[in-house]
């Protein structure tokens, strides 16, 4: 699902879940897909630019919350554009599908460049 955009440069960011230890600005990152399967497979190698808080708002009121600030991108679109998707409906479409019953997400965005 991700591999081609991720490949072209139109995919840039991943939301995952909060935990201990994420990668931080200026790390270098290994993208795979298949993980933990026998298909994994490394799509490319990159630097890590920043790694902020995120908020999802699935409700009635979409909304993304990022490092804090409400709608800081200031579209949706551009915002699911950016992790890969055509617009923020495919995303919350995907997202349903994926997370069912979660309407309301915090973890956080990670951010990265050119693939090496």
């Amino acid at each position: 699902r991700f591999v081609e955009p991720i490949r072209t440069g139109t995919k840039r960011q991943t939301i995952r879940a909060d935990r201990k230890r994420h990668a931080r600005a200026g790390e270098q990152l290994q993208l795979y897909t298949g993980m933990r399967t026998k298909h994994c497979q490394l799509i490319g190698r990159s630097e890590c630019l920043s790694v902020w808080p995120v908020t999802l708002i699935l409700r009635e009121v979409h909304s993304v919350v990022l490092d804090g600030f409400r709608g800081i991108y200031g579209d949706l679109d551009g915002f699911a554009r950016a992790d890969g998707f055509k617009d923020w409906a495919e995303l919350a479409g995907f997202w349903s599908a994926n997370h069912p019953g979660v309407e309301i997400f915090d973890g956080v965005l990670i951010r990265w460049g050119d693939l090496a």
